[in-house]
């Protein structure tokens, strides 16, 4: 669904860093295990000079140790170059183990930071964001990094110091036809460059279709999704938009994987041919009477130069991934600097024992800058230990100036207290503890009814747990079932009715004991008999607590303390529902209509 949407829409605080800048927060993260790091580096210029050291043994053993017939030295040199192949095979294994470890370390730091920053977010975020695209940028952006994290640094260490360390080597050996294996490295360096910018910007779209396909899948093949496509007859249509998807990614993927090979390969082809350039050069020393390098001098350098192509390949391609895996930093970085817009004061108030008093003081409130008021110059006072509702027609604002009370939006103007403190000045443990909040999209997690109600209260027994299950007039039905509070819920709740979900999600919030309610349209997808048995749990959960009711149906709310009307977000009436009834107004316009659809109905 919505195959042709884009993965991700802008957001502000998007990173827009350059390169070099997002080179220095990659390298940042790895700032923590800088000690491991050391090690690593260690291993790796230890691993490189016991490699060089083998075709040195070599010469001596074809120069010296062979022609002179010194059998003992003959011995010594070849213990020595299987001690080296020993050493080389050790330190390398420890430096996979050390450089993997940290790796997983830096990408848990990535997953967990990511997964911080999103739990920090306002509601407004997840209201424009599909979960797919959020799913993606936690798996498949951080799980593409993977290499990157883990082997693709330390491989570009351990290959740079290889290849500085041959090349070394080398020109100890003889300086003419060091100069002679290096003429080609500024075109290697040019190719390899070119293939990194190709490589970057096929991942960059791999990425974002990835991303569109996991959206499909969330949405499509969710229970809700899978009821709608079957419903409306979508069934094929959704599996021919999956298709069309999944073969763009194929194909992107095919082209991430060949991109630059023929190029690379052809490296590889040149640097494997070097040795019979290197021989022909030998020869024409000697042709023209230049001092030609030694049997043993030769062999060596052929050698390293043989050592030098696996790694050199190797650093060319690895500067490619690292080229290709900035646009997966890239992506990740983009989350990391949203702006997070409801945050906690440093010296927050904490409040111990709140009794539930909530102002709205001269109160408006937009969707955004330049966007229209959706609330306006409310002012309101609900005492504590009464009840308020808010009844309007739909997008007068209702859910919204509910949300304010818990903070799930923040004032534009005025302010919103709790016994008089601003609720942007308490600390979110506290506004947490004293708000509860059960909306008309009730969402179970797929575990177990006693795991779902203790979400709220972890400490929770199972006697308390109980207790709040009958408060919400919903033991009855859990007791009942094969495996009683161990019953899982399915996903979303889906193997209970919406009645009995609400019902659950009553016992949930009445296990926390707030003592203020926002009740968003509790009861408003409920048929009437299902509808009063939760009013009914809805009655006991608000008894002694202050409680605001977001009301859809207008019969729910006859015994509220004071009756909001909200009209384009605006206070238009207030009072008891005796008082607006004889009032004649807008509410009692409303009540009309409400009494003729429920006839209706019936």
């Amino acid at each position: 669904m919505h195959a042709d949407r884009p993965a991700f829409e802008p957001l502000p605080g998007e990173s827009g860093a350059p390169p070099p800048a997002q080179v220095r927060r990659v390298v940042a993260l790895f700032g923590p295990y800088r000690g491991r790091l050391a090690l690593v580096g260690l291993l790796v210029g230890a691993s490189s000079l016991v490699a060089v050291a083998s075709p040195f043994l070599l010469r001596e053993i074809i120069d010296v140790a062979l022609p002179e017939r010194r059998t003992g030295l003959l011995g010594l040199l070849a213990l020595g170059m299987i001690g080296t192949a020993v050493m080389s095979s050790v330190f390398g294994v420890l430096q996979t183990l050390i450089s993997t470890t940290v790796g997983q370390r830096v990408m848990h730091d990535l997953r967990t930071e990511v997964y911080a920053k999103l739990q920090q977010m306002p509601l407004a975020f997840f209201t424009r964001t599909r979960t797919g695209e959020v799913q993606s940028r936690i798996a498949n952006d951080i799980g593409g990094m993977q290499a990157t994290v883990t082997s693709t640094a330390t491989s570009l260490v351990s290959n740079l110091t290889a290849v500085t360390a041959t090349i070394v080597a080398m020109l100890a050996l003889d300086w003419r036809l060091t100069l002679v294996s290096l003429t080609l490295l500024p075109f290697f360096v040019w190719i390899a460059r070119r293939v990194g910018r190709e490589r970057k910007r096929i991942t960059t779209q791999r990425q974002k279709q990835m991303a569109v396909l996991a959206a499909q899948v969330t949405e499509s093949l969710s229970v809700s999704g899978i009821l709608l496509g079957r419903t409306m007859g979508r069934s094929e249509s959704l599996t021919r938009d999956f298709t069309g998807e999944s073969g763009r990614l194929a194909e992107l993927e095919i082209r991430s994987s060949m991109a630059g090979r023929w190029r690379m390969a052809t490296i590889g082809m040149i640097m494997a041919a070097i040795p019979a350039l290197l021989y022909w050069s030998a020869g024409v020393l000697t042709q023209f009477g230049g001092s030609p390098p030694s049997i043993g001098t030769l062999v060596a350098f052929v050698t390293l130069q043989q050592g030098l192509l696996r790694p050199a390949v190797s650093l060319l391609s690895t500067g490619v991934d690292i080229q290709a895996s900035l646009a997966l930093f890239q992506r990740i970085f983009e989350y990391l600097d949203l702006t997070v817009d409801i945050t906690e004061r440093p010296d927050p108030v904490r409040l111990e024992r709140p009794r539930g008093e909530i102002r709205f003081e001269g109160v408006s409130f937009s969707y955004g800058e330049g966007a229209p008021k959706a609330l306006s110059g409310i002012d309101l006072t609900v005492p504590a230990g009464t009840g308020l509702a808010i009844v309007g027609a739909t997008g007068s604002g209702k859910s919204t100036l509910g949300y304010l009370v818990p903070r799930l939006y923040d004032v534009t103007a005025g302010r919103v207290t709790l016994d008089g403190v601003d609720v942007r000045e308490l600390d979110f443990a506290s506004l947490a503890r004293a708000i509860g909040v059960v909306s008309q999209e009730t969402y179970l997690f797929h575990a177990s009814v006693a795991e779902n109600l203790r979400f709220a209260r972890p400490d929770a027994t199972a006697a308390q747990i109980e207790e709040a299950a009958r408060a919400a007039r919903i033991h009855e039905h859990i007791a009942a079932l094969p495996d009683g509070y161990d019953t899982v819920v399915g996903e979303r709740g889906y193997r209970f009715s919406g009645g009995e979900k609400q019902r659950l999600a009553l016992a949930r919030t009445i296990l926390r004991d707030p003592p203020v309610l926002v009740l968003d349209e509790a009861t408003s997808a409920l048929d009437t008999r299902t509808e009063r048995a939760v009013q009914r749990a809805i009655d006991a959960l608000s008894a002694g607590r202050t409680t605001i009711t977001i009301a859809h149906r207008l019969s729910t709310v006859r015994d509220a303390d004071q009756i909001v009307v909200l009209d384009g977000g605006r206070i238009a009436e207030r009072g008891t529902h005796e008082e607006l009834l004889a009032r004649g107004g807008r509410y009692a316009e409303l009540l009309r209509r409400d009494d003729t659809a429920a006839e209706t109905v019936g």
